[in-house]
Order: C-alpha cells, then structure tokens, then sequence
C-alpha cells in the first residue's frame, strides 16, 4: 500500500510504483502544493522538454486542500495542452489509438484539480491495465501506525530528474535529444504502447 499525492499525467515513475503496488491513496486532504506536479506535467517536444501548467483558481498562492482547488478556465490552457502534445506526439507509434481519449480527457471541464487528475489516473489504469487499486484517503494521513509506504512529493518539477529511470524506451526525438527520463506517462503511452 503506497499514498502519494494526486498528479496531471503523472510522471513515467509514478505510474511504474502503481503498477507494482496493491492499493494506491491518492491524498485529497494536504493543502495544495505550488510548483509540484499536481497541475502540471512534462513532455517531450522538438527542441526539448516543454511544462504544461493547469491554471488553478487563486494562483500560486493558493492556500486550498487539494480537494478544494478549482481549475481556472480564464485563458485557453486546454487548447494550448493539446496543440503542444498533437506536435510533440503526432508521429508516435501509438498517437492515433490514444489521441481522441487524452484530447477528451485535457478539453473535459473539471470544476476541481483532483476530479480532473482522478479521472486520468483513472483512465491510464484501465487502458495500461495497472495493477493497484485507487483509493482517496478519508482524513490527512500521517502513515502513523500503518503499513503504507509514503510516495507523496517523491517526484517535483526540481527533482524528478534526479530519480534514475525506471523504465527506459524509444522516445519521438530521442535521436536529437537523448533519452528524456521520467517525463509524462503521455510520453511513454503515445511511443511505447500500454504495456512496461
């Protein structure tokens, strides 16, 4: 049993500790975190890494639970996301079987951060077949006195390049940027398929 807190298109290592875990609390009761991967993800483009940010109502100094943080809809992000992955990925081995859904997923009007990431989560589970059950936790968990194992800021836009790949496969640009590591499981879906 692992808890980690809720992602945007999580990172290729987060989804790898789903796959190889039996239950998964996703932590809805922290207060929500500036510049960490719950209103953002990585990809890989032409001319390197580009970060797609999900406007959050009340901005960087939001001050919220996580469960109460609601998407700023102000300025179009949606289209923005999917211009930027439809060029990142378009020529992908696996874009036209994942496209319509991931572009579904990033247009979808979520009132709330967390119903949004759940939804994805979700989703990748059932197309990547993930292994591990998904849970909210019901109060803030403090892991006193229990068997889970603390994921949650395992993985920040300042140190997710740090942590060594836990899977390595063919990337898009890879023959012009090198081997991108831990980047959005969009990038691994749309190159490699569902399957680690």
């Amino acid at each position: 049993m692992i808890v980690a807190e809720s992602h945007y298109f999580p990172c290729v290592n987060y989804i790898n500790v789903l796959n190889e875990s039996e239950v998964c609390y996703i932590e809805q009761w922290e207060t929500f975190r500036k510049m960490s991967f719950r209103n953002r993800c990585i990809i890989v483009g032409s001319n390197g890494l580009i970060n797609l940010t999900v406007p959050v109502e009340g901005g960087r100094n939001n001050r919220l639970l996580m469960k109460d943080v609601r998407i700023s809809y102000s300025e179009n992000w949606q289209s923005q996301h999917w211009k930027a992955i439809k060029s990142s990925y378009a020529k992908a081995p696996f874009f036209e079987y994942y496209n319509f859904y991931v572009e579904q997923l990033i247009r979808k009007q979520h009132t709330f951060l967390l119903d949004k990431n759940t939804e994805i989560v979700m989703w990748l589970k059932k197309v990547m077949k993930l292994w591990a059950e998904i849970e909210s936790t019901s109060s803030y968990d403090e892991l006193a006195g229990n068997k889970k194992i603390d994921y949650r800021n395992q993985w920040l836009p300042s140190n997710y390049l740090e942590k060594e790949p836990r899977i390595v496969y063919s990337q898009v640009f890879e023959d012009k940027l090198g081997f991108q590591k831990n980047v959005s499981i969009l990038d691994f879906l749309f190159c490699n398929g569902p399957s680690f």
